[in-house]
């Protein structure tokens, strides 16, 4: 009996063991929002772990909130910096302006999520305008703000959000009509004079950057916004266990000045985050970290982005010419087909990515399937207009000489429509490259990461990074496909003239 109950505790231990070492065989997924700070503590959470021996996974600049909360509840992430005043005005909506951990994981526990201890910053919203003009004015705090005549302009997710602009104005009379703006172009906007306020994070490097200053919040609207690991339940006991080693190791003022490492200095993240860790003790200057060059990125970043556009393309192909084919003798199936595929067209990418992230999780599946989707009305529309508009007589000599259906399709109709139907999916595959670019918001890489991270550091070379190889695709699928044009379409209909 003894043995046999030593039996089962040694298989259940190794059992444990096995399943354990499995879950440490998963790389960490480290996601952050598409914002300066969340950039530098996703990277430092990542170089923490790998120095524990952990394989990590990054799928930053997610954009906002929501996108990151579903993504984490999905297990497409594992775990990201997220904000006390986020989670208790904007996820849980208990409206409580300080919760505890303890009232933050009750909440969260529905979806198997926690937060770990504070990394002991606050981070609150705050608003800001140049130091310059606040003295001349005397402005010193938000409620002197009422009836003065100020541009401003927020952040998109500042603008919608509970805890944002709508309540802010409610509380402090406010009757500014703000704008939204991406958040890093605000500062430039601000310093360009183009606007007057905007909102800030208290711990962003930008504050100091372009010389601004912020108004108190004097009737107390804010929530407390410490910053804390959002985590999943599921994760390794060895992995929080690391998480919690970042408890308590920030302050404003260490915080702050990351950031200004980043958009004040030029350091990129890697850089940042390492010599926070090293100078924290935390890791070991012996570790080493790869940092691709430049052209590696670009290389890695503009393969991704023409396997999400082929993809899409080939796909939007497969599905848009034989549905083409299919209703264009019906003038109602037709015209239904082809509006069901513009409405498509009407829904805003962003948007459609997101509702994608619950369906279909992170990465490039979503992405894919919502440039299908944009591709897909060009495609349709060329075939059915150009198998619609051949002239009548054609067919009817087709059908007199005894083809049938099929090699009437085959011989005369797809030939005589086939300059139209390149047409279309040069069209798509134009629309699909450019609209690409936001797939960096749902992890999906490409050449939208290096945009999306240069908007959110006001970093034009980050930007020219993705934009430059963006144009030259879409200049280069031109030209390939004028080419393949005249190599398949006969030299008289194109030109529309008869051969002599």
């Amino acid at each position: 009996m003894k043995r046999a109950m030593r039996a089962v505790v040694a298989t259940s231990m190794l059992l444990a063991l096995s399943l354990s070492m499995a879950a440490r065989a998963e790389p960490i997924v480290i996601g952050s929002k598409n914002f300066n700070e969340s950039y530098v503590l996703a990277e430092i959470m990542a170089q923490l772990l790998e120095s524990k021996g952990f394989e990590v996974d990054r799928r930053t600049g997610l954009g906002g909130t929501t996108i990151c909360y579903e993504a984490l509840k999905s297990g497409e992430i594992d775990v990201y910096a997220e904000y006390t005043g986020t989670l208790s005005q904007v996820i849980l909506k208990t409206g409580a302006l300080a919760p505890t951990l303890e009232e933050l994981n009750a909440g969260l526990a529905p979806d198997d999520l926690s937060v770990l201890p504070s990394l002991g910053f606050n981070n609150t919203y705050a608003i800001t305008l140049k130091a310059t003009l606040a003295e001349s004015l005397g402005l010193t705090k938000v409620s002197q703000l009422p009836g003065q005549d100020f541009e401003v302009a927020v952040s998109h997710e500042f603008l919608n959000r509970e805890d944002g602009w709508p309540g802010l104005a409610a509380k402090y009379g406010l009757d500014q009509q703000p704008a939204g703006i991406e958040h890093g172009l605000a500062y430039q906007a601000i310093d360009e004079g183009k606007i007057d306020i905007t909102d800030a994070y208290s711990t962003d490097g930008d504050l100091e950057r372009y010389g601004l200053t912020t108004l108190a919040d004097d009737k107390g609207y804010f929530p407390q916004y410490f910053a804390v690991p959002l985590i999943r339940n599921d994760l390794p006991p060895e992995v929080i266990a690391a998480l919690r080693q970042l408890a308590g190791a920030f302050d404003d003022a260490s915080m702050r000045a990351l950031n200004a490492r980043v958009v004040v200095d030029d350091d990129d993240f890697v850089t940042v985050a390492r010599g926070f860790l090293v100078n924290s003790g935390l890791v070991s200057e012996q570790v080493t970290i790869h940092t691709p060059e430049t052209w590696e990125l670009i290389l890695t970043d503009t393969t991704n982005h023409l396997v999400l556009t082929g993809i899409a393309v080939f796909v939007g192909c497969a599905i848009g010419i034989p549905l083409g084919i299919i209703v264009f003798p019906n003038p109602v199936a037709s015209r239904a087909v082809i509006y069901v595929a513009g409405l498509m067209q009407t829904i805003p990418s962003l948007a459609l990515l997101a509702l994608m992230i619950p369906l279909f999780g992170l990465g490039a599946v979503p992405a894919i399937i919502a440039l299908t989707l944009y591709s897909l009305l060009p495609i349709l529309r060329n075939t059915i207009t150009a198998l619609i508009t051949i002239d009548p007589e054609l067919k009817r000599v087709s059908l007199a000489i005894g083809l049938n259906p099929a090699q009437q399709l085959s011989h005369v109709l797809l030939p005589m429509a086939l300059p139209n139907i390149l047409s279309g999916i040069k069209t798509a595959t134009v629309i699909a490259i450019g609209t690409a670019t936001l797939a960096a918001f749902v992890g999906a890489g490409g050449l939208g990461e290096p945009i999306v991270t240069g908007l959110s550091l006001n970093d034009m070379s980050l930007i020219l990074r993705g934009a430059i190889p963006a144009a030259l695709l879409a200049i280069v699928a031109e030209f390939l496909f004028d080419r393949l044009e005249k190599s398949l379409v006969p030299a008289h209909m194109l030109s529309g003239k008869l051969p002599e």
